[in-house]
């Protein structure tokens, strides 16, 4: 049976047929009829907006002097990890569910929570798109702030769900109280991305914790800490201590981003057992990780000095870019993360277009009637040729 068009894979069509364009973000607009202009603006809204990293990718051009439109971290993977992929080479003709066991286990004495509370994944993407799954199997409401990041819910409301979107505060941070608010009889998941991509801001601690009390009481609650690791004390920021209460609160990690593992995926869901196992219907949870992966991992987990390292230069050419902005007159909106997302003054595809000219990649991103560019923090010599680049264009 043919699998159906979703969007995401309308998206990636969409990219892969448009070789004849000079940049990533003309495929990723196509119309197919002319509706009215309400509609219009929403579908191209839509197609900007919720691109996958993998279309984006596989549209833009593979020569690069800066590649800032993947939120990856250009500083890692750590060289212990790099050494432990070369040792699991000689092993890898043997499944490696002796590491991932290591793994589980070294994460949970780390967390304070059980191995049962842990499910591993290639990343933690696959654990996102088997909580889509599960979640919107009856239907029902998965609430999100918007924008933030869609995979989750995009591709529940690909299965039966609804998609209810919250716009975001005045300073481009999650509105709990509005979100909060939403929440009804119809309601499946509530989703929080904390850091939020694309703004790179983020809640009070304090406050999303009480917020998680309250409402997973009602309904369970997603919290996708990728970048929490960018803050700096991940682990009191962290809503992990909510599964340790007992809480319905579902929280995913991933190595691929401080940890330098985009291309190595790995990750895991820190939440109750029960509904762990649900989940686990809907994905081959540490079974997809490979040996090397795996040892990678075991290896870096924890490595603070690299983690350091990695976020200091991170930090530094943050604010390396902040200063570009500054002088070339331009906001921004303040990140805890390792993009920063600023207003445009022009077109936002017309502004890709020209940046991807020059050989810098960057994602446009189109919400509260205004057109934004979100910059991936790199390399200093990435940080460089965007700043050439953007004081030619901007």
């Amino acid at each position: 049976m043919a699998a159906p068009m979703n969007r995401r894979n309308w998206l990636k069509s969409s990219a892969l047929l448009a070789g004849s364009l000079t940049a990533f973000a003309g495929p990723l607009t196509p119309l197919l009829a002319r509706p009215s202009r309400a509609i219009k603006n929403r579908l191209e809204e839509e197609s900007v907006n919720y691109a996958t990293d993998e279309a984006i990718n596989l549209a833009a051009s593979p020569q690069l002097k800066a590649k800032l439109n993947s939120n990856e971290n250009p500083f890692g993977p750590s060289e212990k990890a790099k050494k432990a992929v070369m040792e699991a080479l000689d092993m890898s003709y043997q499944y490696p569910h002796v590491y991932i066991r290591e793994l589980v286990g070294k994460i949970a004495e780390y967390e304070g929570v059980k191995p049962e509370n842990i499910l591993m994944g290639a990343g933690s993407s696959p654990l996102l798109l088997a909580s889509a799954m599960h979640y919107s199997k009856n239907g029902g409401d998965i609430i999100s702030g918007d924008p933030t990041y869609a995979s989750l819910p995009r591709d529940a409301q690909e299965f039966k769900a609804n998609w209810v979107k919250v716009l975001l505060t005045a300073d481009h941070k999650l509105d709990l109280d509005a979100m909060e608010k939403k929440v009804d009889s119809k309601t499946a998941l509530m989703y929080i991305c904390n850091p939020n991509n694309p703004t790179g801001t983020i809640v009070d601690t304090a406050k999303l914790k009480a917020f998680c009390e309250r409402v997973s009481k009602k309904v369970s609650v997603f919290i996708d800490e990728a970048y929490i690791d960018y803050l700096p004390n991940p682990k009191e920021a962290s809503l992990i201590d909510c599964v340790k209460k007992g809480q319905h609160v579902i929280v995913a990690r991933t190595f691929s981003k401080l940890y330098g593992f985009a291309g190595l995926w790995v990750g895991y869901l820190v939440g109750q057992p029960k509904v762990l196992k649900e989940l686990n219907k809907y994905t081959t949870a540490g079974g997809s990780i490979s040996a090397t992966s795996a040892k990678a991992a075991l290896a870096a987990y924890q490595d603070q000095s690299f983690l350091q390292d990695a976020l200091q230069k991170t930090l530094a050419s943050k604010a390396f870019l902040y200063d570009v902005l500054k002088k070339e007159g331009y906001e921004y909106i303040p990140s805890s993360s390792n993009f920063v997302m600023f207003p445009l003054k022009m077109d936002g595809q017309r502004f890709v277009e020209e940046m991807m000219k020059r050989s810098v990649g960057v994602r446009q991103w189109k919400f509260a009637g205004q057109d934004w560019c979100r910059v991936s923090i790199g390399r200093m010599d990435e940080m460089q040729a965007f700043a050439d680049a953007f004081r030619q264009v901007s």
